[in-house]
């Protein structure tokens, strides 16, 4: 079964050197040696093919068909092989640059982390010998009293001393003598330690006098950035303007018989009429509200007609604590300024109740048309207001002394209007601040 492979194999080369190499020129040669031999009558040995011509079978052209097509076959392949070669080292070499990079940023975050730790040592230091500093010049001035009492005790002892001398009776005069004699020397010594003692007092006054300054500097940022009664924010009204105001959602309903509310306020500019709360209706915008006019505050309920006003105790630019009460069955309204009942007026809106449907406002008061665009500027209020609270009630005047101090009394919320529980919400410029 192999005898037609091995005759293959064999016949092969004749078959290609005929065909490819021979089978053309083969003929020309034959017809070069027919020239010579009819013209010139040589007698030669004609020379014999090794592998002569032949006419290819179908078979023979099949197998070098596919002798053919396995050649190109291995070429695509080589070809295949080399491109994927190419490639697979064009990422090999980006490979190697991203993992330069990774290096790189390594090494950044390493140095950045260097020089953060440096930073921390460094500012640590400086903070330790600050401390050292501090330290050392409370001991210089400590030692600077002790200098000081220890100074008074001896100008004591001395006086003590010349009192006793005084007394003495006339047995005693030789030792009085004696004391008189040395005392010029204990006044030298004294003198030395007085200049001394003068020039250490001259730099205590003079350090006292930059820590008062410095105190000074840190007591106005403070009272800038203060807000009263342990309070946490504020709502600041930058500047005047009728699109600057905070409107209130209360949490109980309005029509009240009696009230009092308390707020914190710091006005930048008290005009002739300025609103720091307001409660109005359609029927009328002026129905509650609780004013600055200079240096007066105002209360008015039902109307402008039931006026309570108490005079010089408002103070531009100092925060200062307002309430107002009101109670129906007597009519008796009175207002107080930080803790103190300033005015106190019978028979304000007597028998009135406050109706149920209107809008409250902080800064700013209703207009007739209830429109925003229609508000009035010159009314409203500029600077900062924190703690406002409402109650259904007239509180006691011990309650409101409580609410009038300074040392945290801003948990208290009234259960009408309570602060950081109703909704309070700023318009136009108007913010919270911490």
């Amino acid at each position: 079964m192999y005898a037609p492979g091995a005759m293959l194999a064999l016949c092969l080369p004749c078959f290609l050197s005929g065909n490819v190499f021979g089978y053309e020129y083969g003929e020309d040669y034959s017809d070069f040696y027919n020239e010579i031999s009819n013209g010139e009558q040589l007698q030669t040995k004609t020379t014999q093919i090794p592998c002569p011509p032949q006419d290819l079978s179908r078979w023979e052209k099949l197998f070098i068909m596919l002798e053919d097509s396995q050649m190109k076959q291995n070429m695509l392949l080589q070809q295949n092989e080399d491109m994927v070669k190419v490639e697979m080292d064009s990422m090999r070499k980006e490979l190697h640059k991203l993992n330069n990079n990774k290096a790189c940023v390594q090494a950044s975050e390493n140095t950045c982390k260097c020089i953060s730790e440096q930073m921390n040592r460094n500012l640590n230091q400086a903070m330790e010998q600050l401390r050292e500093a501090a330290d050392m010049y409370q001991a210089q001035n400590n030692e600077t009293l002790q200098q000081l009492i220890q100074f008074s005790r001896n100008q004591a002892t001395r006086l003590t001393k010349l009192e006793s001398s005084s007394l003495l009776g006339a047995g005693l005069g030789q030792v009085a003598m004696k004391s008189f004699s040395t005392y010029p020397k204990e006044q030298e010594a004294s003198s030395a330690d007085n200049g001394k003692l003068e020039r250490a007092l001259m730099a205590t006054v003079a350090d006292l006098q930059r820590v008062h300054a410095q105190l000074a500097f840190f007591q106005r940022a403070t009272a800038h950035r203060f807000l009263p009664s342990g309070c946490e924010m504020a709502l600041l009204f930058p500047m005047r303007s009728k699109h600057i105001f905070a409107e209130v959602t209360p949490s109980a309903s309005m029509s009240l018989q009696s009230f009092t509310i308390c707020l914190w306020a710091k006005v930048t500019q008290s005009l002739n009429r300025t609103v720091l709360f307001s409660y109005g209706t359609k029927k009328n915008p002026q129905e509650l509200q609780l004013l600055l006019a200079r240096h007066l505050v105002l209360l008015t309920v039902g109307g402008e007609t039931h006026l309570v006003e108490a005079h010089s105790v408002v103070t531009d630019g100092q925060w200062g604590h307002f309430c107002a009460a009101w109670s129906s069955a007597q009519g008796l309204a009175t207002l107080w300024v930080n803790g103190e009942n300033v005015a106190r007026v019978p028979g304000v809106a007597e028998g009135h109740v406050l109706p149920g449907d209107g809008f409250i406002l902080l800064g700013q008061e209703r207009s007739r048309s209830g429109i925003y665009r229609d508000l009035d500027s010159s009314v409203a209020f500029t600077g900062k207001m924190t703690g406002v609270n409402m109650w259904d009630h007239v509180l006691d005047a011990e309650r409101i002394r409580e609410y009038a101090n300074q040392d945290g009394s801003c948990d208290s919320r009234g259960n009408v209007i309570g602060w950081g529980v109703s909704e309070i919400s700023p318009h136009g410029g108007a913010q919270y601040i911490n």
